[in-house]
């Protein structure tokens, strides 16, 4: 169920009750909402946040589920082929060094930023926001964390990454014997769990809990 927000004359400027529209920079009031509610902008209809339920514990538990599917997802084989009696496995992390010994170095650094460190980085960023809130200890380090990951937000790059691993089995499938690896049932289990973090995360609770404020969890 979404809520507008008031637009209405303010009076006092009590900074901990207004929220700016990120579309057409109205200056509104936080309205009240139940767990669970949509909050719109009045004036243009923008989502402005959603109030999640359980979010830090959610939060968390998606956190260690992509850590978990991080290391098969990257270094076990995507997929198996053979050609002319030689077979060969491929990973994320082949690849990589595959691009370096071929001398595309430039290219082998990039790809290995935004389908290896940078997804990492991120993880590993979050993972500490979570933390330092649910240990209620080291929240200025879990701010800088924050910043850090949503400076990185738009240079994990996994979705084109398996965009790409998905035109080379097209093409390769009618060339060679090729089979589908664990690896990237893993890689796959890892993109939909860092969308589903990135929904469930939501940053207006996440910044309110790092500065102190209680976020209402609800059951």
């Amino acid at each position: 169920m979404a809520e507008q927000a008031s637009s209405g004359p303010i009076s006092e400027l009590d900074l901990k009750t207004l929220i700016a529209c990120h579309e057409c920079d109205l200056l509104l009031r936080k309205p009240p909402f139940e767990p669970g509610q949509r909050v719109e902008c009045p004036r243009c209809g923008y989502e402005l946040y959603t109030h999640r339920i359980q979010v830090i514990k959610r939060s968390m538990a998606l956190v260690l589920a992509a850590l978990l599917l991080y290391i098969p997802a990257n270094f076990l084989p995507i997929m198996q082929l053979s050609l002319l009696g030689q077979a060969t496995e491929d990973t994320i992390w082949s690849g990589v060094v595959g691009l370096y010994d071929s001398g595309m170095r430039e290219i082998a650094v990039l790809v290995f930023l935004c389908s290896m460190a940078i997804p990492l980085l991120k993880l590993l960023c979050q993972f500490a926001v979570l933390l330092s809130i649910q240990l209620d200890f080291g929240r200025s380090y879990g701010l800088l964390c924050y910043r850090i990951y949503h400076q990185l937000r738009e240079w994990g790059m996994l979705e084109v990454y398996l965009m790409g691993i998905l035109v080379a089995i097209v093409k390769l499938v009618d060339l060679a014997q090729l089979s589908i690896g664990l690896g990237l049932g893993c890689f796959v289990a890892l993109l939909l769990v860092q969308v589903w973090l990135e929904v469930t995360m939501s940053p207006h609770q996440i910044w309110e809990a790092l500065a102190g404020e209680d976020v209402h969890e609800g059951h």
